[in-house]
């Protein structure tokens, strides 16, 4: 008998597998408990949170699961193939500017939550913004910044730019993951509540609402009983684009590495688009697009997004699991820190997208595209409506390029910061 905790992969995916069904199989409830608790916490949240408890209890091994690998690698790009297929590029830049500036917005908060955060915890805590030479705690928090702006490629560089004491990496390391998944979920939350924010915002959500409705109408005319026919076509796109995205993402990759000095020096801004996770989700999506342009945009009607947002799932599972909530306040003050920073970061957010009248639909998406990347931005995106996953891509994208950049820039202001 296997002892706690769990750490073979074909018994934890047996376990996330349970907790879709039990969350899918309560939320389908129209009366009752059941009803009431899902108007108030949304089913992707559930997602997230069940596999969180199956890690907090000791129940699983995280650290030994290579699920998460998988979902990411194989799921993902996959997924986002079946959900762009059908894309109509048109309507989607039809949804304006505000996209744009709701991302650059979020960027904008990480630059300076950052350094604000340090002020702030140094008010009560002076100690825990201090340290000296490599182990200075600011060092530490570029490698943050870096992660929140672009992803790990710019997070490592970060790392390599500033020389933080690899012993105390991992506290870093803790903060990342605690605080940008505790973010995640409240932005999840938030979207069972977007109509009450889009009002209080006094959001212009039309731009939207024409896209879906677009999309509705093409796939209602599309829709027909999938065959067997359907279902291998459909497995050809996914898995035929999830291996050309690989092979192609690690050979722009190792391209741009040996032929380029800029990239392939890790103290420089353009390091991380030696990022083989970028390129792979570059190439996925270009081959998701370029299927929209054939015939194979009405395997839409045969349930593409479907089975790509089942995938979604299965990788909205994976990251829960990476998050111990009993470590959360393991180490409170710098904690604290991160929570102040995320805080800072919606804050800006939630100002501008009132000044121009911005829908939520654009916050959770612009903020994710920063803090989550490619891995947690379309998520967010499709929980909306699966027609707007790839807005979700092209920001996290958006993200990777000027994430060592803004990331960098942060660096500069947390070390005055930290020196006030």
């Amino acid at each position: 008998m296997n002892q706690l905790p769990l750490t073979e992969d074909t018994v934890i995916i047996g376990l996330l597998a349970l907790c879709l069904g039990f969350v899918f199989y309560t939320s389908s409830k129209s009366t009752g408990f059941w009803s009431k608790f899902y108007k108030i916490v949304p089913g992707v949240l559930m997602c997230y949170l069940l596999p969180a408890v199956l890690t907090s209890s000791g129940l699983v091994s995280e650290a030994d699961s290579n699920l998460y690998y998988i979902a990411s690698r194989y799921l993902l790009p996959a997924a986002l193939i079946l959900m762009t297929l059908s894309i109509d590029l048109k309507a989607i830049a039809n949804l304006g500017s505000k996209a744009l500036i709701m991302f650059f917005t979020g960027t904008v908060g990480i630059i300076i939550g950052g350094p604000l955060a340090i002020l702030i915890v140094s008010i009560f805590s002076p100690e825990t913004v201090g340290g000296a030479g490599f182990d200075a705690v600011w060092r530490g928090l570029t490698t943050i910044a870096g992660s929140w702006i672009g992803g790990s490629a710019n997070q490592a560089a970060m790392l390599e730019i500033f020389q933080y004491n690899q012993d105390k990496y991992g506290g870093m390391v803790l903060i990342d993951i605690v605080v940008a998944n505790v973010w995640m979920a409240v932005v999840l939350f938030g979207i069972g509540k977007s109509k009450k924010i889009d009002t209080w915002l006094q959001a212009d959500t039309s731009s939207i609402e024409v896209l879906k409705e677009k999309v509705k109408a093409h796939t209602e005319k599309i829709t027909r009983v999938p065959t067997l026919h359907d279902f291998i076509m459909l497995f050809f796109f996914a898995f035929f684009g999830v291996g050309l995205s690989h092979f192609f993402g690690n050979s722009i990759a190792q391209f741009l590495e040996d032929n380029f000095e800029i990239i392939r020096n890790k103290e420089k801004i353009l390091s991380s688009l030696s990022s083989t996770f970028l390129w792979m989700v570059v190439v996925a999506t270009a081959f998701g697009i370029l299927l929209s342009f054939t015939k194979a945009k009405n395997y839409e009607g045969a349930g593409a997004s479907k089975i790509g947002r089942l995938f979604v799932y299965i990788l909205v599972a994976t990251i829960g699991m990476k998050m111990d909530l009993g470590k959360v306040l393991e180490n409170p003050g710098l904690i604290a820190i991160g929570f102040a920073w995320i805080i800072i970061h919606a804050l800006l957010l939630i100002v501008v997208a009132k000044l121009i009248k911005a829908p939520y639909f654009f916050l959770a998406v612009g903020s994710q595209a920063n803090v989550g990347g490619a891995a947690s931005a379309p998520i967010v995106a499709a929980e909306f409506h699966p027609s707007l996953t790839s807005v979700g891509i092209l920001l996290a994208v958006f993200g990777y390029v000027v994430g060592t950049v803004g990331a960098y820039l942060c660096a500069i202001l947390m070390e005055v910061a930290a020196t006030m």
